[in-house]
């Protein structure tokens, strides 16, 4: 069994924005791409569980809602960085973790006072809740964890889509928190962790994994990550599959 623990299939608009940066003649369409035939070609490629990542609170309540009309679809209560300047909160229970959450600097630091305040709200949320976190920091690590001193109760948490520093993944570890590999690993020059420290994701429609690269990405393609990561480490896609969904459901109860 594998588990996609970050995807966006629930999100339509985004999986035709990302189709229509990639679509060529030959390729699918649209309804190739429907929430619930994704579903199935994950179920197909052994993905027994995934989750479905909120970035606002509308499309966290969407993800919500398509959770909740499939066995084994569990959905996340997030605010994305990009939405510092405009959001609301109004927390909705039955969230399995909050996220993704964190601080995004790739288009400069003019946000970076909303962005504090939004990530301090969330992670004041989680610690409430008791939930796990899912972070999402991009060019940002030193100012995220000098807000993380704050909330020393915060220890359950994955950093999702890792692509930064052999330093700053020490410090992630060092923190506990476990790592998101995705389709990234597999054509770029990025630091891995532990294989125990390891949770498989897609962050699908992006990001798609060799041999699919220049594709629409899907939890269906969380096996050619796991296929990757078994070379890396020289063990068996078994072991790679055993070990990362304990991960998985270890920090997010599912």
């Amino acid at each position: 069994m594998l588990i996609d623990s970050h995807c966006h299939i629930h999100d339509t608009d985004t999986y035709e924005f990302a189709l229509s940066r990639v679509q060529k003649k030959e390729k699918p369409g649209v309804e190739y791409y429907t929430p619930e035939k994704l579903l199935a070609r994950a179920r197909e490629n052994g993905i027994e569980k995934l989750i479905c990542i909120g970035t606002d609170r509308e499309d966290s309540l969407k993800a919500r809602d398509f959770a909740e009309s499939y066995e084994g679809v569990f959905w996340s209560y997030g605010i994305h960085p990009d939405e510092s300047e405009n959001y609301q909160i109004n927390f909705e229970k039955g969230a399995i973790a909050i996220g993704e959450i964190g601080l995004d600097y790739r288009n400069g630091t003019k946000t970076r006072e909303s962005q504090f305040k939004l990530l301090e709200e969330m992670l004041q949320l989680a610690k409430d809740n008791n939930l796990p976190c899912i972070f999402h920091v991009r060019d940002a690590f030193d100012d995220f964890f000098a807000v993380l001193r704050n909330f020393p109760e915060i220890k359950r948490a994955v950093v999702h889509s890792f692509s930064d520093s052999e330093e700053n993944l020490g410090k992630c570890l060092n923190e506990g928190f476990y790592i998101g590999v995705n389709g990234l690993a597999t054509f770029a020059n990025i630091p891995l962790p532990p294989l125990d420290r390891i949770l498989l994701e897609t962050d699908s429609p992006f990001l798609a994994p060799v041999p699919h690269r220049g594709e629409v990405d899907e939890p269906a393609f969380v096996k050619n990550i796991a296929n990757f990561l078994a070379i890396h480490y020289q063990t068996t896609f078994d072991n790679v599959a055993k070990t990362t969904t304990e991960n998985a459901e270890r920090l997010f109860k599912i």
